[in-house]
């Protein structure tokens, strides 16, 4: 569909900066005064020439009257005075034939000029006229709306650039809150806009400042409650190993049967739960550190692979063409928790087969599944997102304990859904 000049006048503007709409704002808005002041002054200026002409050519006429009526003749010396003068306008001679004594001004023909005429003798049928150039006044005014045009350009070109001067600041004020808002938005709880204030001036008028104080606020409030629940899932895991400890050793002493098994496993996963809680909690807090080393990536990947597909139904390696010659530097410890977490959250959620595919630096894990949801691929793994029957609700903790991992081992995970069917995890690993 067509869009209509409006619409492409209004996708253009959004489209300039806060410091280009500013300064065309006010450039505008002086443009609209300069043609207002401009048009009053023109105005006026072709009232007074109007005017003065017209009075001169009345002055002009008495004379000229004077003289024909001592005379009976009008002075030859006059070349612009006569009677019934053939180039006299129509409606001048009506209006003098009525008995008025009127002018006639005209600026906007090749040959500007001002006529007076009044009717003459005892029977006033004849008109008596004159005719004055004002080819000095037109060029005159002409100079003058010149000097009004250029110094209105003057002014809205100074305006424009005071404009973009004075929202430069603001501009840059703007985008770096934005900026700071995205780093808070990616994790970055520590960012803060820190606004300056004047000297002694606690609360003011400035917006921008009030908005910094405001992000800065909402950031240090994020920060607080965000900690305090790193440090609650922390504190309840290490809680919690305790009791999982002894909980386990008594299922082990237990006699084989069927509930020593349903408790057993229940207990294993409490667990494996617990040790994932304080994984998570120790990447909350940044204080894992890689053991970083060089290895080749495709007998790495085939390695865990292997280790974590066992000899699953469906489940193979892929390497491509060149894999074994690549080498990264990377934690292999941390890798194999990386793959291990999505070879089994396929295996889990996903369809037979799983592939493992090594294409330079990336590693991706594939199945043939129904895909991710889209809020995982919108929003990123969610902690604690179970218990539904779509795929990826299940999830857990093990993709966010994987892009964890890959973030302290420099590497990043992509997730999307293949054309066919399928949920796609992509490793990219810093090559050596």
């Amino acid at each position: 569909m067509a869009r209509g000049p409006g619409t492409r006048f209004r996708a253009a503007l959004n489209s300039l900066g806060l410091r280009w709409k500013i300064a065309a704002l006010l450039a505008v808005g002086c443009a609209v005064v300069a043609v207002a002041i401009g048009l009053l002054v023109h105005h006026a200026r072709l009232d007074q020439i109007s005017s003065g002409a017209r009075s001169g050519a009345i002055a002009q006429l008495v004379r000229v009257r004077q003289l024909y009526e001592l005379t009976g003749q009008v002075d030859q010396a006059d070349t612009d005075a006569g009677v019934d003068d053939p180039q006299l306008p129509a409606a001048l001679r009506r209006a003098a034939l009525a008995g008025q004594r009127t002018t006639y001004l005209d600026m906007t023909s090749d040959d500007p000029c001002v006529w007076a005429a009044r009717p003459v003798g005892d029977n006033p049928r004849h008109v008596l006229s004159i005719r004055e150039s004002l080819r000095e006044q037109a060029d005159d005014m002409a100079e003058f709306d010149r000097q009004l045009l250029v110094w209105g350009a003057v002014v809205v070109g100074l305006a424009a650039l005071g404009g973009a001067g004075l929202s430069s600041r603001l501009s840059r004020e703007l985008r770096t809150a934005a900026a700071i808002a995205r780093r808070i938005s990616q994790g970055d709880l520590d960012a803060r806009i820190d606004h300056p204030r004047p000297p002694g001036v606690r609360h003011g008028k400035d917006e921008v400042a009030e908005l910094a104080t405001a992000v800065d606020t909402m950031a240090a409030s994020l920060q607080q409650r965000l900690e305090a629940e790193q440090r609650f899932t922390a504190d309840v895991a290490h809680e919690l190993r305790t009791p999982l400890t002894g909980l386990h050793t008594a299922a082990e002493l237990l006699p084989p049967s069927r509930p020593t098994e349903l408790v057993r496993d229940r207990v294993c996963a409490l667990r494996t739960l617990t040790e994932d809680l304080l994984e998570v909690a120790r990447l909350d807090a940044e204080v894992e550190k890689p053991d970083l080393e060089v290895h080749p990536l495709g007998p790495l990947v085939e390695s865990i692979a292997e280790r974590a597909g066992g000899s699953a139904a469906g489940f193979t390696a892929v390497g491509a063409e060149g894999a074994y010659d690549t080498f990264v530097r990377t934690d292999a410890r941390r890798l194999e928790r990386i793959f291990t977490n999505l070879v089994s959250n396929a295996r889990k959620h996903g369809g037979d087969p799983v592939e493992v595919r090594v294409d330079g630096v990336e590693v991706t894990v594939r199945d043939h599944g129904p895909g991710f949801p889209d809020h995982l691929l919108d929003d990123g793994p969610q902690r604690f997102q179970t218990g539904a029957r779509e795929r990826g609700q299940g999830t857990g903790l093990g993709l966010t304990i994987a892009c964890g991992q890959a973030q302290v081992i420099g590497a990043c995970v992509e997730f999307s859904n293949a054309a066919d069917g399928g949920a796609v995890a992509v490793v990219r690993l810093p090559r050596a």
